[in-house]
């Protein structure tokens, strides 16, 4: 079993555990209704590592803490892999979805792609 696969039976093993622990019955919710609420956790996540990096240039900077900056990247990660298991979707499609986004965002920065506004030098 690879990483990728790993990661993915250990998200799996999470999500089950949460579930039991919080007494939510897996059909408590729509999969819209579970899609929109771990979009929303997602979106929580990304918003923390934000935070870690001092983007507020209103406010003192601070140090970076990487440490801190690493565990938000990974808690971002659960939410993807979440939604990924909710979608159905296991680690061979997301590997396989992810190659095919990654050489059409070369064609788009190359101006290959066929999708508008992409095409040509900036």
């Amino acid at each position: 079993m690879d990483k990728l696969d790993k990661i993915f039976e250990k998200q799996d093993q999470l999500d089950a555990h949460i579930a039991k622990t919080k007494g939510i019955a897996l059909d408590k919710f729509t999969m819209q209704e579970w899609l929109q609420k771990k979009a929303m956790a997602l979106v929580e996540e990304a918003t923390e590592v934000a935070s870690e990096t001092g983007y507020k240039w209103w406010k003192l900077d601070k140090p970076l803490d990487l440490d801190a900056i690493k565990e938000e990247l990974v808690d971002v990660l659960h939410f993807v892999l979440s939604m990924s298991l909710t979608l159905g979707m296991m680690s061979q499609q997301l590997f396989a979805l992810y190659c095919a986004k990654k050489e059409e965002n070369i064609k788009r920065q190359d101006g290959k792609s066929t999708k508008s506004g992409y095409q040509g030098t900036l």
